[in-house]
């Protein structure tokens, strides 16, 4: 028996100082529960959900409750969640009135046959399995309105928005159990003033998340057009599988994703043995990691606090 690794992110962005103590309070809080159920002999797969959907159920992030608005003003959610001893996975994307969508993604996995579901086709499977639909407004924060009311007037390009404090970002969860089992989720509201039906990286496999129980997992963040390109998950595994460190896999892939398309993100990665990496290019990036009994955090480069992980 090996002893369970699991780490977070809550996007990776320039952080304002009014919610980086949030921030790092929201993705301690969900390292803590995630791990939670692996030391109560979850699996990592149980563990990445229950870790993601803490994170859509805080405010202060980008998924579920806490949403950027697309430039109609409504919410769009993408979540994927990767199992990498099957490599079975599920994604939405585009999905409207569900709190959250990682669970929704969940059961595409589980529940049928198919990969990813999208738009109308994947609220109506959540209905038909008995997801409760909730109202735009409940998902959707004062602050974030302001902000759309304030930027909508500016026809921004997604870059310039991802470049600037206007925007938020994805969050997500990597983890391995006992077993030696990893798995991954991510889950994001997108970048705000999106075109309508704009899909970004997270709910893509490969890119906004990958497991394979032979290499690792991983969770991407960041500018989703660009982790796309260079298929940033899966880039970072091959180089994992290649003999690199993960640490050495993020960094690489990241400043190729740099040199290569001028994007900026973060990254969380953990290996089948319980090696596990932060990694970001851009100014901030809130993250906690729960391993050998000591929570490790921090949301500035270079930053590495800890405490006890028994509360």
């Amino acid at each position: 028996m090996m002893s369970a690794v699991l780490v977070v992110h809550g996007g990776a962005w320039s952080i304002p100082d009014e919610i980086a103590p949030a921030s790092v309070d929201g993705v301690k809080a969900a390292a803590r529960h995630g791990s939670s159920v692996l030391k109560s002999g979850g699996s990592a797969l149980d563990a990445v959900e229950a870790a993601v959907r803490a994170l859509e159920d805080n405010p202060t992030f980008n998924a579920g409750c806490g949403a950027t608005l697309n430039i109609d003003g409504e919410v769009e959610l993408d979540a994927i969640i990767v199992d990498g001893r099957t490599l079975a996975s599920g994604a939405v994307s585009c999905v409207k009135n569900i709190a959250n969508p990682v669970s929704l993604a969940r059961a595409v996995m589980e529940k049928t046959s198919h990969v990813m579901l999208t738009g109308k086709g994947a609220n109506q499977f959540a209905e038909s399995i008995g997801f409760i639909a909730i109202p735009t407004d409940k998902l959707v924060t004062e602050y974030e309105k302001k902000q759309w009311e304030k930027h909508k007037k500016y026809l921004a390009g997604v870059m310039e928005e991802f470049n600037t404090k206007w925007t938020h970002d994805t969050v997500g969860a990597v983890a391995v159990d006992c077993a030696g089992n990893v798995a991954c989720a991510t889950s994001t509201g997108g970048i705000r003033n999106k075109m309508v039906g704009r899909v970004g990286d997270s709910p893509v496999i490969g890119c906004g998340g990958y497991a394979d129980n032979s290499s690792g997992a991983v969770s991407c963040t960041g500018h989703g057009e660009s982790i796309l390109k260079v298929t940033l998950a899966r880039l970072i595994l091959s180089h994992v599988e290649q003999g690199k460190s993960v640490a050495d896999a993020s960094r690489l892939s990241l400043q190729y994703m740099g040199d290569r398309v001028q994007g900026a993100g973060g990254t969380i990665v953990v290996s089948p043995s319980g090696q596990w990496a932060a990694t970001f290019t851009t100014e901030r990036m809130a993250w906690a990691a729960a391993a050998d009994g000591v929570l490790w955090f921090g949301i500035n480069p270079e930053e590495r606090l800890n405490e006890k992980l028994s509360q």
